[in-house]
């Protein structure tokens, strides 16, 4: 008798459409490429006349002053970053800083290109719920002028019958306040280094004279000592300061106002090694003998020419601590940390060559050696490449996992597979076709023809998808647990 064919899996598309708004903008630093028309610029402003320069800053704050919270301290802390192109011994009226620090200030349109690769976790706080309810933020990223990414996030209510309320959006978007003297561990910045290929005598002469836990700005004391008196070949040091340098800025504290909304909180690219974007951030709720938990996401940081994965970890979604993942095994895109231990050990799904879905496994969180390819592409619809959709959740049944396709005309689909939930490195079983693909109204984007997640959610036994249309909107699609394992072959 032949085997049962697998029943049709009814994913459930629901109306809502998640889009950019091209009015959400935060304000950067706007300076000239070549620095030395600063100083022209700032000229000719001190060379209008009173009036003149009166009207034009009344003018910039009916403008602006209402499309962000407080227009007259960004003025104020652009103009620091320009002062020390003033005319020496130059006594500056208020409306002249003022307008000095206008001129060297931009709007930024965040969601202007695209608002896709979402992922979603339970909120930190869930009181005040009506019974089956939970309250959720989502991640989404949000890619602007000049196509850089940044983190954006929403907030809101799955209801008892998984149906979506979001919060009212903030016509408002801050960037957060940047902590640039966090704590570095002496040992793993030069294991890191010494990954980099800079682990050389320079970088162990300036860390020899650093505590176990160092400082930024002790770091920068130390780098400037030996810049003013080398001790090795300067093009040498230059190097391996450059560098030190470029590691210790990719590690950064932010943090955001606790009283307004989570709408209004967009992770910018900070440091050199992410100033093209922040890209694929994959959040997850981590459970480690802590009845409160902590979030972690992964992302790739991109600088135009090489990515860097980076880890993120909040508790609060307030206050994040960015710091980069280390070890021969962090390398490539899409990794995904499993929501608790396993076996004592933290657990992790990769893509170290772009074509498999791995797994690893390490005593620290933040060290990853060795990887063992757990799935390869199997199916048509996956022929080009495999990876994940985001971390794993747990069921009784084992870890589900979506995974994503790439087939014939680089078409994107989402799968899953069922890994064993306390041997992971084991797949239990998988769907042989893909559990979403793109329809006609999602194929048409910034990337036609593909559909993708970065984590979804298990709430009232559905399995919720928040997942993106072509790298340009966001659709969420759920489907019922049960019916979705057996479904799988």
């Amino acid at each position: 008798m032949p085997p049962k064919k697998p029943q049709k899996l009814k994913v459930k598309r629901k109306a809502i459409k998640i889009v950019g708004d091209t009015s959400r903008v935060i304000t950067r630093l706007h300076l000239p490429d070549d620095r030395h028309r600063i100083s022209k610029i700032i000229q000719r402003i001190i060379n209008l006349p009173d009036t003149v320069a009166q009207k034009l800053l009344a003018q910039v704050m009916i403008d602006f002053s209402g499309r962000h919270k407080d227009i007259g301290h960004i003025f104020k802390r652009h103009l620091e970053v320009v002062k020390k192109y003033l005319p020496r011994d130059t006594m500056l009226s208020d409306v002249q800083r003022a307008l000095i620090g206008a001129y060297f200030t931009k709007e930024y349109s965040i969601e202007s290109a695209a608002l896709f690769n979402p992922s979603i976790v339970p909120h930190p706080d869930q009181r005040h719920l009506k019974k089956g309810s939970l309250r959720f933020i989502m991640s989404l990223r949000a890619t602007g002028e000049g196509h850089i990414s940044s983190i954006v996030f929403r907030s809101g209510v799955l209801d008892r019958y998984n149906k979506f309320l979001f919060d009212p959006i903030s016509d408002f978007v801050e960037t957060p306040d940047l902590h640039l003297d966090p704590v570095y561990k002496r040992n793993p910045f030069q294991l890191k280094l010494n990954e980099m290929e800079a682990g050389d005598e320079i970088s162990v002469h300036i860390l020899n004279q650093l505590p176990e836990d160092f400082t930024y700005n002790e770091l920068i004391e130390k780098i400037g000592n030996l810049r003013a008196k080398p001790q090795f070949p300067e093009a040498n040091q230059n190097r391996t300061f450059h560098v030190m340098s470029w590691l210790a800025n990719s590690n950064y504290e932010v943090s955001f106002h606790p009283d307004h909304r989570v709408s209004e909180r967009v992770i910018f690219p900070v440091s050199k090694n992410e100033s093209r974007g922040i890209e694929d951030a994959r959040f997850v709720q981590f459970f480690d003998n802590q009845p409160e938990g902590t979030y972690y996401a992964t992302y790739t940081a991109y600088n135009g020419h090489t990515i860097l994965p980076q880890l993120i970890e909040t508790k609060d979604f307030v206050n994040f601590n960015i710091v980069t993942l280390n070890g021969k095994a962090i390398k490539n895109k899409g990794m995904a940390l499993f929501p608790r231990k396993i076996g004592g050990r933290y657990a992790m799904l990769s893509r170290q060559d772009g074509e498999n879905n791995h797994i690893m496994f390490s005593d620290n969180i933040h060290f990853w050696q060795t990887s063992q390819i757990l799935q390869e592409p199997e199916y048509p619809w996956e022929f080009i490449q495999i990876g994940n959709c985001g971390s794993p959740l747990e069921t009784n049944q084992g870890w589900i996992v979506l995974t994503h396709g790439v087939g014939p005309m680089r078409k994107y689909c989402i799968g899953a597979m069922l890994l064993d939930l306390e041997k992971p490195s084991k797949v239990i079983a998988r769907l042989d076709e893909p559990l979403l693909s793109p329809h006609e109204k999602e194929r048409e984007g910034y990337v036609p023809n593909v559909v993708y997640s970065c984590g979804a959610i298990i709430h009232n036994d559905e399995l919720v998808i928040p997942y993106a249309m072509s790298d340009i909107n966001s659709g969420i699609a759920t489907v019922e647990v049960n019916e979705l394992l057996s479904c799988m072959r």
